[in-house]
């Protein structure tokens, strides 16, 4: 008997997410965070596509990460692989019209992974939460093997593809983000995914997953009491 593959798809709202990019970054954050710095913009390729590997402390990455790399910054909407417990309700209503589709982290389905690669071989930027969850130590967490396998698949299949993988760290002044406290987010060198291509999958996963969780360690004992956001088109 075939096993059944359930088909995963994903969409942006053309009205809603222009909106929600234009109320986060110039009303709801900056009259929620007291500071929102974000330290080494340049590391941010301006061309796709990327998979964009931030740690997750709190909901509110969901404005963070587009905040650093939304479609103001790079010219492209995000595509979020979003915990399915995060896909509930009203929220969830906002995140399936924001790009994002569900995936169970301790079972992720073929036909999720399936959809993460496809759009990354469209020229998408897709948004992975590598630890998993959303966790309140700051330190990181052990990361999950699914975007290591995923990148290199989506590498592997169209080598021509390019794929950079951006490890991201954001920091809130608060384990859980309070009125005006300040938030640090600091940007690594991206990773090529066609770097990881040169062995056995499971070995060259392994491999980078290592890789990413130290540079996503090192970007965490890096933090800095907060000055200014600097937007990359008003840098010297």
């Amino acid at each position: 008997m075939a096993v059944k593959t359930t088909l995963t798809t994903s969409r942006v709202s053309p009205w809603l997410s222009p909106l929600l990019y234009s109320l986060g970054r110039y009303v709801i954050l900056p009259l929620y965070f007291d500071q929102i710095q974000v330290t080494d913009w340049q590391n941010l390729p301006m061309s796709g596509p990327l998979l964009i590997a931030p740690t997750h402390r709190s909901r509110w990455d969901a404005f963070m990460v587009p905040y650093v790399a939304g479609r103001d910054i790079t010219g492209q909407d995000l595509r979020f692989m979003v915990s399915m417990d995060e896909m509930q309700g009203f929220q969830g209503w906002f995140v399936r019209r924001f790009g994002g589709f569900p995936v169970d982290t301790k079972r992720p389905t073929i036909g999720c992974l399936r959809h993460g690669v496809e759009l990354l071989q469209a020229g998408e930027n897709l948004v992975i939460f590598p630890e998993g969850n959303i966790f309140r130590q700051t330190q990181v967490q052990p990361l999950k093997p699914g975007l290591a396998r995923l990148a290199i698949q989506a590498e592997s299949d169209k080598p021509s593809l390019d794929l950079k993988i951006v490890p991201i760290s954001i920091h809130y002044g608060q384990p859980v983000p309070r009125w005006r406290c300040h938030v640090n987010i600091r940007i690594g060198p991206p990773l090529r995914a066609a770097d990881y291509c040169v062995g056995s999958p499971k070995q060259e996963a392994q491999r980078l997953t290592a890789d990413l969780e130290r540079s996503l360690k090192s970007l965490s004992s890096c933090v800095h009491a907060p000055t200014s956001s600097v937007h990359p088109g008003t840098q010297n």
